[in-house]
Order: C-alpha cells, then structure tokens, then sequence
C-alpha cells in the first residue's frame, strides 16, 4: 500500500521446490528428470540470474543453494548453508531455520564493515543477495499451515524481513539503489503438503518494492476469479499477476545483467518503474532471446529431417520475424513505446508456440509406432492364450503347412527401409526403438496365421448372443478400471457389483455362509474410495482401533488352529506370539511418538529403532511360519500390518485389513466357483500347503472363468492403488507417515517408505493371488498372459489421454496414469516373485527338519 508493487506469481506442476527455484532464478521450467537426482543435482548445467551477476551471496538450505553455484562460471557464487540434519520436521523449532538466516546475513554484514576486499565487492553493481528460507515449509509439513507453529514462523519471517531492510538501507547509506523481491517457489495444501496442482498450491505471492519498481497504484476496480483482494481488503490497490518464470527477466532487468540463456519468462514490464525507452528495449531485448531459442530448435529439427519431409511452423517464418523487428525497432525510432511493447509480446507469444511445435514435431509418427506396437502386442499375447493355454481351437483340424520364406523376407526388408529412413534422418537411437520395435511383433502375429483361421472358425460356431455379451462385460470392466483411475467413486461401484455377483451365479445355493462373507467384506472394502484422499486430520485413535483388531483377530486364529491335533506346533506358536508382540510394540510406537511430537521433543531413538526392527523383520518372520495356505498367508498379513501400522495416519490403517478379509474369501469362493465348474478338485483348503515346485503335470487348461478371475486380480491390485489415496498425485503422501521412522529431510529415504506402505496392500493382494492359482491349479504364466491383455488394453487407453496442454495437473495426471498401467506387468512380475518367496519359503529356527500331518 505504500512501498511497492504487488501480485500473484502463478507456479507449474511439479511444485517442489527444486523446479521452483529454477523457474524464479534461471527463467525456464525444468524438465522432471531432475527427480531422478533427488531434485538436488543438476541433469543438465544451466544458466541463471545469480550466474550473470557480478557477485551473489546466498544463505539457507543445502538442497537449494549448491545447484546454482554449481553451473555457474568462474567464482562469483557463494553459499551459506547450515546442516541437513537441521531440516527435522519432529524437531523443537523450525523457525530456526529462518533465524539462522537473518542472523548470518546480519553477521555477514558486520563482517564486511572490517574486512576492506569484501566491503569493496559488496558495494559493486549487479549484485544479488539470495535469502532462502525454509522454516515456514518445514513448519507446514510438520504442523500444518492452520497451526500455531505456522504462524508464530510467518511473524518471525515478517519481522526478519523487517530488520534486515533495515540493515540495507543503513549500511547503503539510504542511496535507494536496492530493489526487494519476496516470493516464493511453492505453496502448500491445508493438509501440509505440495507437489501437485491445487491452487493452493500453484499460486504464490509476489511482493517487490525499492530501486526501479513502482509506487503503489490505486485503481476503482479490477477483475480476477478467486476472492483474493476481497479477503485480503487490497480491491483499490493494483495486483499485477505474472508467471513464475517472469520473475527472473525482472530482476535482470533490474540490475541490468543479460537474461538468462534458456529462461522463457516475458518481462513483467508493469513493475517497473523506468522510461517507457527502457521498457521498450528491455522487451525487445526480451523477445529476441527467446527468438533465438526458437530459431536454434528450429536448426536442429531441419539438419536432421528430409527436405521434401520438413514442415516449418508456418506461423513464425522468417520473413515474418524479420518484418516483426523491423517494425519494433520503427516504433522504437517514432518513440511508439506501447506498441513495441504489445509487438514484441506478440513475438515471444509465437516463439514459445513454435519452440513447442518443434519439441513434439515427430510426435504423429512416434504415436502410430506405439499403437502399432500396442495392437500387434495385444494380439500377440492373446494368441500365445488360446494357443497354448485354452482348448478353443483344439477341436478344429491343424493341418502343418511348410513355412514359407516370404513372410521374413518381408518383414527384414520393411526392417532395412525404416532403419535406413531413420539413419539419413540422423534420428535418435530411441526413434529405432519405436519404429523398429512393432516389426518382430507383428511377424510373431502373422506366424501364427493357422491359430487366427481356425479362432475365427470356432468363434462362428459359438452363438451370436453369448458372444456379444461376453464381449460387452469385458469392455465394461475394461472401462471401469480405466474411469476408477479418474473417479475413486468407481471402485466402489465395481466392489458393489461383485458384491451382489454369487447371488447371479449358483453359489449362493452352494456356499451361503461364503457368498454372505463375500457381500459383507465386499461392500466393507467399498467405504474405502469414498473417503477423502488428502486434507485428512491425523486420528490415531483409528491407527489403535486397527491394531486392536488385528490382535483380536490373531486370538481367534490361535485359538480354532490349536484345537486342531497336531497342526500347530510349537515352535509355530512361538513365531505367532512373536509377531503378536511386535504389533502391541507398533501401536506403543506410533502413540508415544505421536506424543512426543506434540511435545516438540522430537522423535525418541528407541521408537526409531524398533520401527526400522519390525520393518526389517516383516519379510523374514513369516518364512518361519507353517507353510499351510491359511497360516502362512495369515502369517503375512500380521507381519506386514505391524509395519503398515507404524506408517499409518488415520482410517487407511484399517485398509489392509479390511482388503485381507475380503482375499481369504476369495480364497474360498473360488473354490467353490471351480467344484461348480465341475474341475475335479482333490484337496481341502486346510490341507493344502505352499509348495516350491509345483506339480506342472496339474495344471489345467484355461476356461472363460479364468478371465474373470484375472480380471479380479487387475481390479485388486487398482483398489490397492487408489484405496486409501491417489498414488499418481503427489499431495496424497502424507509426510507425518514416516515420522515413526525418521523426521529428518531426506527425500529419497522418505520416498522409500511411502513406496513400502503403498506396496503392502499390493503384496497382500499377490499373496492371495498365489493361493488362488494353487487351489485352481492354474499356471501362473496363462493368469500373467490376460492380465497383460487387460494392462495393454488400458495401457492404450491412457496412450490417448495424454495431455500436453490444459492445466499442469491435468498433464502429470494423465502422463502418470500412462506409466503406472504400463509399467503394470513388470511390477506383477516382480511382485509375483516376492509373493511367492513369501508363501513358499520355510526357515527353521532349530536345525533339526519338523514334518507336518494334517
């Protein structure tokens, strides 16, 4: 109101901090690969605003503060930064951090006042200092913003910034040549976190007064879509919004350095406070160095495409950008400022147009190359299933025919022409990938032209109607496993549907008691995708509940199983008590540390070490238990639930739990199913034991039933996805889940631990999945064959909603959703493997082998 101008700075998804400080310092949206890196190093060097100083000083944090001394050139960067362990989000006080700041800054100066080379350094021009503080963050994730904490820090910040313009302006002699910019890289849920695209989130403050920025600007009214100047009472008070990459043009700008290399940030020429020449020429200036980018994008792609192939962006020719400046530089010469200034946004506007065109240019020929791909696969798979694993065309004569040699020759010469295309191209080698790739697959199809006759024979021999029908019930449950990925709600719609599911079938008359388990564990399970994903409070109250019914649920398993003459031995016994106590030990863990953060005592070393004992011993315990289905399975579950408590918050504590009820039915209902079926099936449920090597010889051929239960398996393992919360959207992960664990900033170690607690639900499924392919005596290679017929078909779905444009949430989701269905099967493969060394493996503890009789 007095000093400066205002406005919101509009951030892009990610809104981490790394790509927000790369967006403000050095103009540019950073490409996510810098995950890869922990968002601390740098995939590829960059130029920056602190680069083109002359000197920069910064203080804070050791994540941010080293990536732009990194790239810069020569030794004109310095940083000050306090330890890691300082970020601890369970410590007394994080406004520390923030104070650590402003008392470093205030000691630097004083330093300066008696050391004569520094003192002359610090009075050049272009110079930054860069005060990074991450109090207010840590506090938000800890504490949350509605918290005291939150506050009492924000009053720290307010008087911090206070004092040390103060301290400025004193130790520059009021000379008004300092300017002061306050912003901020992310902003944060209510919940305490960020990452994703809420506009709390995406939406930052921009505060900036001092040498070249404008006076405060009244005005009667002015319009935006959010209630930020009502709430605010600034209605009569200019807001000037930017993007977050223009803050970096504005402050070269005003220190007057050239822009940064690769920023894409359009001057925000309504701050400044300067001759209408200089804004005018800053913008020219401006608009041809991201012309340059464009031109130098444009040089490459035309280098390695065909002449009669390359079509340039037909908006921006160079005659066109030539008559562009020609007219900018008229206007500059006839004093016609606003029009250079409306011009030359014009031209920046264009230029990231064409940048973008050129960065997706081979976009259509990569897309057809993965449809091809995706169909041919498709067909592949589904071929290799009635081939090999179903009696469909087994009735139908195969008379061998002599393989002829066209076919291959074919395919190698196609093979030596797109190989040849790409090379005078001088395409990248993952181009040879995409278009080389569908060749082997298809020709792996039109080998097996006998298997596609004779399908086609036997599916015209099937009635019209039954056909159709099955066909429309699998497109369905296609589509609503691709619409639960968008709307949660649907996995409850689909859980109700399988809940009414024996009533439609026979077994309602064959099983009541298991069809009645199977409705009531079905519609409990249906709750789940109806609770809130984020914004929940912290409620262990419902973390205990879930421990206790865990612990009655082992009383009552320990009880029937000792009745049983014989089946539960000792040292089974022992190992059942063991992991018992470690969930008593858990629910202990998870109070006390709750306590003790509420305290602000931190968390205590001893709850940190049996949290890490009962996670490093939940793979190992069960493989001392029986290896009969229902105890090892049961088994598991007490393992992975003592640690999945530990990094549980609130009701998603009861998720597994509930999710494991309803796979022991399933279990059982599937027995059933299969005796209905009339496959011959020897053994009882309580006598069947996980086994290494499996009997091959007992393995069956599938029945259309099979894919029902495939689908199921899809369906599970996408409930464990989006049960509790959306693991494609990063503002689910709750930080307060790891606390049990460590409250230390350390973004891989924490990640990990999300990732376990998201995979138990998984692993749970898996294991169930392994006893159902025991009691159907099915092979795991036919299941894996349509489950990634189904992936596929989803996976091809997503292909087509990818997004590049819109909002940046709607982007990232649909890129993330794309990725977890197709990296879907690799990650069965890998979970099959741990469920069956979970299921399989027996370890003794006394030497001496124990044999069971049942």
């Amino acid at each position: 109101m007095h000093e400066g101008s205002w406005g919101i700075s509009h951030t892009r998804v990610p809104t981490e901090s790394r790509p927000g400080h790369v967006a403000l310092i050095a103009g540019f949206y950073e490409d996510v690969s810098a995950v890869a890196k922990g968002w601390k190093e740098n995939p590829v060097e960059f130029d920056s605003l602190f680069n083109e100083s002359k000197y920069t000083w910064s203080w804070g944090s050791p994540d941010i503060l080293p990536m732009f001394a990194k790239g810069a050139s020569g030794d004109h960067v310095y940083t000050y930064s306090y330890d890691a362990k300082r970020e601890d989000f369970g410590a007394q006080d994080a406004t520390k951090l923030d104070t650590w700041v402003f008392d470093n800054v205030k000691d630097f100066f004083h330093h300066a006042r008696n050391n004569q080379s520094l003192f002359s350094k610090i009075n050049e021009e272009k110079i930054v200092f860069f005060l990074h503080l991450l109090g207010i963050d840590t506090n938000g994730h800890a504490h949350r913003p509605s918290s005291r904490d939150y506050k009492h820090n924000i009053k720290k910040v307010d008087d911090g910034v206070k004092e040390i313009v103060s301290m400025f302006n004193h130790f520059y002699g009021n000379d008004g040549k300092t300017t002061f910019i306050f912003t901020s890289d992310h902003g944060m849920t209510d919940w305490g976190s960020h990452g994703a695209g809420h506009p709390s989130e995406t939406l930052t403050p921009l505060v900036t007064w001092g040498a070249g920025i404008k006076y405060p600007q009244r005005v009667s009214a002015q319009q935006f879509d959010d209630a930020f100047l009502k709430e605010w009472r600034l209605e009569n008070w200019k807001r000037l919004d930017v993007n977050q990459a223009d803050i970096a043009p504005l402050m070269t700008s005003l220190i007057g350095v050239p822009f940064p290399l690769n920023s894409v940030g359009i001057l925000p020429v309504d701050y400044l406070n300067n001759t209408d020449l200089f804004k005018a020429e800053s913008m020219f200036t401006n608009a041809v160095q991201i012309l340059e980018q464009f031109k130098v994008k444009m040089t490459q792609k035309k280098e390695v495409t065909l002449p009669f192939l390359f079509t340039p962006f037909k908006l921006l020719s160079d005659s066109k950008q030539f008559n562009i400046l020609r007219k900018a530089r008229s206007y500059i010469k006839h004093r016609k400022f606003d029009e250079v200034v409306s011009l030359c946004k014009e031209l920046i506007h264009l230029a990231l147009k064409g940048l973008s065109y050129y960065h997706t240019y081979d976009r259509f020929f990569l897309g057809v190359n993965v449809v091809i791909g995706f169909v041919g696969w498709i067909s592949y798979a589904s071929l290799l299933i009635i081939k090999s694993h179903s009696n469909l065309i087994k009735g139908v004569s195969k008379e061998v025919k002599k393989p002829s040699h066209l076919l291959p020759c074919s395919f190698v010469a196609i093979g030596i022409l797109v190989a040849f295309f790409l090379l005078i191209q001088a395409c990248p080698w993952t181009y040879y990938v995409y278009g080389l790739l569908p060749l082997p697959i298809w020709y792996a199809v039109l080998r097996e032209f006998q298997v596609i006759q004779d399908l086609v024979v036997s599916v015209l021999t099937y009635p019209l109607s039954h056909f159709v029908g099955y066909l429309l019930a699998f497109t369905l449950g296609i589509e609503v496993l691709v619409l639960s990925f968008f709307y949660r709600y649907m996995l409850t719609a689909g859980l109700t549907a399988f809940a009414a599911w024996p009533f439609l079938t026979r077994l309602w008359t064959r099983a009541k008691m298991t069809s009645l388990s199977w409705t009531f564990f079905s519609l409990l399970l249906a709750v789940f995708p109806l609770m809130p994903v984020v914004g929940r409070k912290p409620d262990i109250s419902l973390v205990m509940g879930a421990g206790l019914l865990v612990l009655l649920l082992s009383l009552c398993v320990v009880t029937s199983l000792m009745k049983r003459k014989d089946s539960f031995i000792k040292e089974e016994l022992l190992v059942h008590l063991l992991q018992v106590l470690s969930t008593v030990l858990s629910m202990y863990v998870v109070y006390s540390t709750q306590s003790s953060l509420l305290r602000k005592q931190g968390l205590p070393l001893m709850n940190q070490i049996i949290s890490w004992a009962t996670l490093a011993s939940s793979l190992v315990v069960p493989l001392l238990s029986s290896p009969v289905l229902f105890q090892r399975l049961f088994s598991i579950l007490l393992s992975l639930m003592s640690t999945y408590l530990l990094l549980s918050t609130g009701y998603e504590a009861l998720f597994p739990l509930v999710l494991s009820c309803l796979m022991f039915v399933w279990i059982n209902i599937e027995q059933e199913t299969l005796q209905q079926s009339g496959v011959c099936c020897k053994q009882k449920l309580t006598s069947i034991q996980f086994s290494y090597n499996t009997d091959i010889t007992q393995f069956r051929q599938l029945y259309l039933d099979d894919i029902r239960r495939a689908f199921f398996l899809v369906f599970f393992l996408v409930t464990a996805f989006f049960g509790t919360g959306n693991i494609a959207s990063i503002n689910s992960f709750d930080l307060a889940s790891v606390y049990c664990f460590l409250t230390v900033f350390s973004p891989f170690m924490m990640g990990a631990l999300m990732m376990w607690k998201i995979l138990i639900p998984f692993v749970l499924v898996m294991c169930a999945f392994e006893a159902v392919q025991l009691t159907t005596q099915l092979s795991s290679k036919s299941l894996f064959l349509i489950v990634l017929v189904i992936s596929d078909i989803m996976a091809l779905h997503f292909f087509f909603l990818v997004k590049d444009y819109g909002s940046w949430l709607d982007i990232g989701t649909s890129i993330s959703h794309y990725v977890i269905v197709m990296s879907m099967t690799i990650f069965l493969v890998f979970l099959n493997g741990l469920a069956q060394l979970l299921t399989t493996k027996k370890l003794r503890l006394c030497g001496k082998p124990k044999s069971h009789f049942m």
